[in-house]
């Protein structure tokens, strides 16, 4: 067995197989690896418990856990999975083996290493986040009809916020899709899907699967 070396190792919360609750490709079966820590502090934040602990493993580790569940897609998740640098080689491995792969990013941080492969999530933090100081603009220059840009929206100023960006930088030609996420705790349903509809806005309303299915429970 290769002996682990900081090149190849992640601090990984946990592995588990569900039901994609968002994105392009909800409700399809995906393996998540969720990647602990994260530099940010969204006030709405589901997975603060990957902020520290986790365990180490290579990246062999990884794949060989993922390969058990004989997945079509998998998805790279946090915390911030760029915060570890090591997350780069993960992704281009997971590539390499065939999976469809996804990445969930903050937004906050350098995607250009990240494997053209991979649709990369980007999440621009609205103003009610508490963190949309931390959004890296340079990073929708970067985008291919294979990525996604996610806003989470918590209130109408968010929404009407995320609008100006969505026109500001022409987001849905830039990326394969624009995701307007419901803040599940924050902002009614239809409330949203009723501004999206009235706008006649090109993206895609989203309501997180999985929190309607099992209320949010983590390994879920």
């Amino acid at each position: 067995m290769p002996v682990a070396t900081m090149q190849n190792t992640l601090r990984i919360t946990e592995i588990f197989y569900s039901l994609q609750g968002e994105t392009r490709t909800a409700g399809l079966p995906t393996v998540f690896i969720r990647l602990t820590g994260c530099p940010l502090r969204c006030q709405y934040c589901d997975s603060a418990y990957a902020f520290s602990g986790g365990t180490v493993y290579t990246i062999d580790n990884i794949i060989e856990q993922v390969a058990y569940f004989k997945p079509r897609y998998a998805c790279v998740t946090g915390g911030e999975p760029l915060a570890q640098p090591n997350s780069i080689q993960l992704l281009k491995r997971l590539c390499d083996t065939g999976y469809e792969v996804s990445l969930e990013t903050s937004g906050a941080l350098d995607i250009s290493a990240v494997d053209l492969r991979v649709s990369r999530v980007v999440d621009l933090k609205t103003p009610d986040s508490k963190e949309a100081h931390r959004n890296l603009y340079d990073n929708i220059d970067l985008l291919t009809a294979n990525d996604q840009v996610k806003f989470v929206i918590c209130s109408r100023g968010d929404y009407n916020w995320a609008t100006s960006k969505l026109i500001q930088y022409d987001l849905n030609r830039r990326a394969g899709e624009v995701l307007f996420s419901l803040s599940h705790d924050d902002l009614n349903a239809r409330d949203l899907a009723d501004w999206v509809v009235a706008d006649n806005l090109p993206v895609r309303l989203q309501l997180q699967l999985h929190k309607y299915l099992w209320n949010n429970d983590p390994g879920r």
